[in-house]
């Protein structure tokens, strides 16, 4: 730690400390606005979100061309509707950095960037959200840092969100997203399964399609297998 302050006056006037702060990172495949918003529209919706307000690195580690400032600063505008803080840039080509460089993000090394879907030691969950009433449309619950318990019904177009597991003792009729902060072993279970959308750890399935009778409207678990979202009967052990 370093620290400055006037010679008659012993009180530091500022300081430099290190951190240990990660960055969470938006690893785009394509820079074409339209398709960007599309997704982030079906992922994170119109609100609040478990994001809202994230500091983002963006990783160019996945795009096959060297990307133009203007395309970079259009990115950053993208990112920013969505309640997204892009701050920094990582991963690809020197020439990719360069051109992040010129649309005013920081360039990091890899090891300030905590990737949205990693494979990660569980979070610890102490404790738990408990919410007792319905859960309507256009609403939406974090549980943040613990497992959320819904013993009410969440209808069509509300969203329930945990850093860990999810627990719905009624219909579970909308959107589900569990370990929202990387948890690989999280797990969502539901008395009715009845998904509009389901995500573990950043890894999403749209259940638009009608589900298996096994499974509609019956108790049901859904968890990662081998980075597959796996949806089961919970008459069946795994």
């Amino acid at each position: 730690m370093t620290s400055f302050a006037y010679a008659d006056d012993p009180a530091p006037v500022f300081e430099f400390k290190s951190t240990t702060t990660k960055l969470t990172a938006f690893v785009p495949s394509t820079l074409e606005p339209e398709k960007l918003i599309l997704a982030l529209q079906e992922q994170l919706g119109d609100g609040e979100h478990f994001l809202s307000n994230e500091q983002i690195a963006v990783d160019f580690s996945q795009l096959k061309s060297i990307p133009s400032a203007i395309e970079i600063a259009a990115l950053v505008n993208v990112l920013r509707q969505f309640q997204l803080k892009p701050i920094a840039a990582q991963g690809g080509s020197i020439d990719q950095q360069v051109a992040a460089q010129e649309a005013g993000l920081v360039v990091l090394q890899d090891s300030s960037i905590t990737h949205t879907t990693p494979v990660v030691e569980p979070i610890a969950t102490p404790s738990a959200m408990i919410i007792h009433r319905p859960v309507r449309t256009g609403q939406q619950v974090y549980a943040k840092g613990c497992d959320l318990i819904v013993l009410a019904l969440v209808s069509h177009g509300a969203e329930v969100i945990a850093d860990g597991n999810i627990h719905v003792y009624a219909p579970l009729r909308g959107r589900a997203l569990a370990g929202a902060r990387g948890d690989t072993q999280a797990r969502i279970f539901t008395t009715c399964m009845e998904a509009e959308l389901v995500s573990i750890a950043g890894i999403y399935r749209s259940l638009d399609a009608d589900l298996p009778d096994a499974i509609a409207g019956k108790p049901s678990q859904i968890y990662l297998d081998q980075d597959k979202l796996s949806i089961e009967a919970l008459t069946q052990t795994n």
